[in-house]
C-alpha cells in the first residue's frame, strides 16, 4: 500500500483492519513503520496539500480531506498555515471563475453566475472570496 502513495497512520490502520489482521499485529506494524519512517503524518499532510493545490482545490476542502484521513488537528493547521504562505486563493478563484464564465458565454447571466459559484464552493474555496470574485467578474462581463 505504501508503494503507490503515502498514507496516514489512520488510513493504514483501517486498511489493515479491513483485510482481517488482528489489532495487536496492526499496532505493532504501525509502530515499526513509524520507527523506520515509512509512515509520517506530517510528511503525508505536506504531500497531500501540495498535490491537492495543483488540482486546484481550496484550503477548506483540503482541511476536511485531511481530517477524514485521521490526521491530528494540530498537524493539519500547521501544514495548512505553511501552505498559505505561497498560495493565493483569490488568484486561483479568479482564474477558475474566468475560465468557467468564458465557457458559459451563451448562458443566462444568473445561471452562469450560479454555476460558477457552485463549482468554486464544491472545490472548497472560501465563500467570502468566491462571492467577491464572482461579483467582480460579473460586473466586468455585464
Amino acid at each position: 500500500m505504501l508503494k503507490f502513495r503515502l498514507r496516514s497512520e489512520k488510513e493504514l490502520f483501517l486498511r489493515l483492519k479491513k483485510k482481517g489482521f488482528p489489532e495487536q499485529v496492526i499496532k505493532q506494524t504501525i509502530t515499526f513503520l513509524k520507527e523506520k519512517s515509512f509512515i509520517d503524518d506530517n510528511l503525508f499532510a505536506k504531500s497531500w496539500i501540495e498535490s491537492r493545490l495543483k488540482r486546484p482545490l481550496g484550503l477548506r476542502r483540503i482541511r476536511e480531506e485531511l481530517r477524514l484521513k485521521g490526521l491530528d488537528k494540530e498537524i493539519i493547521e500547521s501544514k495548512i498555515n505553511q501552505a498559505k504562505k505561497d498560495y493565493s486563493e483569490e488568484d486561483y478563484v479568479r482564474k477558475i471563475a474566468q475560465d468557467k464564465f468564458d465557457k458559459l458565454k451563451g448562458a443566462e447571466p444568473y445561471t452562469a453566475k450560479r454555476r460558477v459559484y457552485a463549482l468554486l464552493l464544491r472545490r472548497g474555496f472560501s465563500p467570502e472570496i468566491v462571492i467577491d470574485v464572482v461579483n467582480q467578474l460579473c460586473k466586468h462581463i455585464s
